[in-house]
């Protein structure tokens, strides 16, 4: 059994300014991205585009700007829609206090899709030319979230058995009994493990969607896994058929996925 080490969240405090390590994993979430997304302009079939089509370093710089905008304001509104409606619905001017916490990962990538259907339209190119660019970058920022999780102490997961090696204790939990690292299992399943499988898919050309269809498969499916883990939010526990809210979310994001995998299949690159 291990104690959780009670990490300081504040990385640097300079006067009134602190700095915390989450905002910092927020940073090289966005860094890592960028620098994966100048080598997805070595794959096809972006290499290969010409002309008007070319996919260039602004493109990655373009499309990171929007992201982050998707991400903060997608996986907002999710969280407020998804989790807690009714508070909000009587509430509404605290959906904009961010600085409370409360974001949704489900409402965050509903925000990227609809930043990047703009930014498609913008530069008059295939949506799902766009998401299959960004989807393999994606994961690595994903990691740098968990980490962030577990250094705030926050997210952790269910009770574990006491003979279990890794099991650890979370004092904020309010509880003194070993509980499974859920960030750690997210970070290895839907950070680590997930950047590895799709970059590896997406270095071959494959046909337009199918990297995305991976995606929405591949996390869908390691989350469903992480939630059996995860404690669930108090204010929800766990809903029909003893699943959480977490998992009930990615039901929709795997049918999606595999909906689009069979679509896609057989049709060229450029269709």
């Amino acid at each position: 059994m291990l104690m959780y080490p009670q990490i300081n969240p504040v990385a640097l405090q300079i006067g009134p300014l602190a700095v915390h390590w989450y905002g910092l994993t927020y940073l090289a979430a966005f860094g890592l991205f960028y620098w994966l997304g100048t080598l997805r302009l070595r794959h096809q079939p972006y290499a290969s585009l010409s002309g008007a089509q070319a996919w260039t370093r602004r493109d990655v710089e373009d499309i990171l700007f929007l992201g982050v905008l998707g991400v903060i304001v997608g996986g907002r509104l999710g969280y407020c829609l998804f989790y807690k409606p009714g508070y909000y619905a009587a509430h509404p001017l605290e959906v904009f206090a961010i600085w409370q916490g409360g974001m949704s990962f489900h409402g965050g990538m509903l925000g990227v899709f609809t930043a990047m259907a703009w930014f498609a339209h913008s530069r008059r190119r295939p949506w799902l030319q766009v998401t299959d660019f960004i989807a393999p970058c994606i994961p690595t920022g994903l990691a740098a979230g968990r980490v962030g999780n577990f250094i705030n102490g926050e997210l952790w997961g269910r009770f574990s058995d006491p003979t279990l090696p890794w099991g650890m204790v979370f004092p904020a939990s309010g509880s003194m009994q070993p509980r499974h690292p859920s960030q750690v299992y997210q970070f290895l399943l839907e950070g680590l493990l997930l950047f590895v499988l799709l970059w590896l898919y997406a270095r071959r050309d494959r046909a337009r969607g199918q990297v995305s269809a991976a995606f929405l498969v591949g996390y869908g499916l390691f989350r469903f896994i992480a939630e059996f883990f995860r404690e669930p939010d108090s204010f929800l526990g766990l809903l029909a058929l003893h699943m959480s809210m977490g998992q009930w979310l990615c039901l929709p994001m795997i049918g999606a996925g595999l909906w689009l995998w069979v679509r896609s299949s057989g049709k060229s690159r450029f269709q």
